[in-house]
């Protein structure tokens, strides 16, 4: 992406034209499956939040599928160019055009929400894309319960995790968490201890 914006002290010297430029990449991993029971084990949530969770899963039931979006915002460099927002915009829209990567946008914000804009432009399109995606693991069977209440996604996550683990590639703790999480982490302890006996 690239976040535009005119800088923060324009307001007090109106005379300079210039314009701040920052580069970076949003990380989007693709939408996980959870329920309210999943989301009550999430570390770092307030009792609040706890109580929240709770109450969805009386109504909702602890095992009624949800959609989680993660992000990771990449930030790379940034540049002050003396130019007006304006031309700044054409001249980079033209490396895009040239580039032909269709991945790449130009987001206007201001200076000191530069962040909140981002996230607002991640919003729009996580919100745009989220009835697809829905229907889509719909149709792979991917919100199907089993007669634990775990969503097939989560089954095929934890069998990826512990292939990762064997191969080095993830902590432990990792694949622990999200088998704790899902409360399955009696179910699969002993092929999880299993890994450490055999190295």
């Amino acid at each position: 992406y690239y976040m535009v914006t005119e800088p923060i002290y324009s307001d007090i010297e109106p005379e300079v034209s210039e314009t701040v430029v920052r580069r970076g990449r949003v990380i989007a991993q693709k939408p996980r499956i959870v329920t309210p029971y999943y989301l009550s084990q999430v570390e770092g949530f307030s009792l609040d939040a706890r109580r929240y969770f709770e109450m969805l899963s009386q109504e909702q039931g602890a095992n009624m599928p949800g959609l989680i979006y993660t992000y990771r915002n990449e930030p790379g460099e940034l540049e002050i160019v003396a130019d007006n927002m304006n031309s700044v915009v054409e001249k980079i829209q033209a490396d895009i055009d040239k580039s032909g990567d269709p991945l790449v946008t130009i987001i206007k914000g201001l200076d000191e929400l530069w962040d909140v804009s981002l996230m607002k432009f991640i919003f729009e399109i996580t919100r745009s894309s989220f009835r697809d995606n829905l229907m889509r693991l719909k149709s792979q069977g991917m919100l199907d319960m089993d007669s634990s209440g775990v969503p097939l996604e989560a089954r095929l996550r934890i069998e990826e995790l512990f292939k990762k683990l064997k191969n080095g590639e993830i902590e432990p703790r990792e694949l622990k968490e999200e088998l704790w999480r899902w409360g399955l982490f009696e179910e699969y302890q002993d092929r999880f201890f299993s890994i450490f006996r055999k190295k």
